[in-house]
């Protein structure tokens, strides 16, 4: 542990070197963005953080959204493997752990939806375990990944102080395109279940009957846009703040961040499986509720 403290600090005071807090912060937050520069037209890596603002709305965060691909696919490769290899007879802890996971999704599908869907057990799954792994990755201390990705994109890529972020829940765009992905299987199963009439009539005439449907649209759409809203933006917010309080702890505590460190990173350890648990909740009760049909 205490090797391992040591080679933290050394990065980090490498990664900060010459830089102010302010700096130092602004640099971790930003993102390893691939896109079209604004001046020539060329695609490439931005060099600054105002360059990767101007590349506009079809950038890529390289990093957040590589580091995804990665959880989920490890998470996928992992799980099929324990699938293949599963036994009835002598089960070993790997198997009891990833059962144990099994069971306690069903047992919160169980609960929070009374229908019958085939698909919402494994979303459920998919859901929880790959938040959980993107909400993990903010444990690994600030420094590590971010400043060795600075050396190598500097003595590599020719990319000085280049930015490297391995959190993708900390990434609104992660965090909003999951929730928009939800929100499509909360119209898709709204339509499918009630149908398109019935859909667009439970927005019209609830909950006051027809002869309030201006007022009803009022309460019902806003109700209806903030699910993918709510739902994204605390998944981001809390992981946001988390590491941007890690950032504040490394930047103005110096060789005195270590205690402070494993303090909030016990914290954290609450509030990285807690906000994997509420999207899948908030997942199950939004679907549960566009399979109903209201009469």
């Amino acid at each position: 542990m205490a090797e391992l403290a040591e080679a933290a600090h050394e990065v980090a005071e490498h990664a900060a070197e010459g830089q102010t807090v302010q700096e130092y912060i602004q640099h971790h937050l930003s993102f390893l963005t691939y896109g079209s520069n604004p001046v020539d037209g060329h695609w490439g890596i931005a060099h600054t953080p105002e360059e990767a603002a101007e590349m506009g709305f079809w950038a890529i965060h390289v990093d957040t959204l590589g580091w995804s691909i990665f959880l989920g696919a490890a998470f996928l490769l992992f799980f099929r493997w324990v699938g293949q290899n599963a036994t009835t007879d002598t089960p070993g802890g790997i198997q009891n752990f990833v059962e144990s996971i099994f069971e306690f999704v069903e047992a919160r599908v169980s609960e929070g939806f009374v229908h019958k869907n085939p698909y919402i057990g494994p979303l459920a799954l998919t859901i929880f375990v790959w938040v959980l792994l993107m909400n993990t990755m903010d444990i690994i201390p600030v420094d590590w990944f971010t400043g060795a990705a600075t050396l190598i994109g500097e003595y590599v890529f020719g990319l000085e102080h280049m930015s490297f972020k391995i959190v993708p829940t900390t990434d609104v765009n992660i965090t909003m395109g999951m929730s928009v992905s939800i929100f499509a299987l909360i119209l898709y199963y709204s339509v499918k279940m009630k149908g398109l009439g019935g859909f667009l009539s439970e927005l019209a005439f609830h909950p006051f009957g027809k002869w309030m449907l201006p007022f009803n649209l009022i309460i019902e759409l806003p109700t209806l846009f903030a699910k993918p809203i709510s739902l994204g933006l605390r998944l981001f917010g809390n992981l946001y703040a988390g590491e941007l309080l890690f950032l504040l702890i490394a930047s103005m505590l110096g060789l005195f961040q270590l205690p402070a460190h494993f303090l909030w990173a016990g914290f954290h350890l609450l509030v990285i499986p807690l906000q994997a648990f509420v999207f899948m909740m908030l997942t199950i009760v939004y679907l549960n509720a566009a399979h109903e049909s209201h009469h």
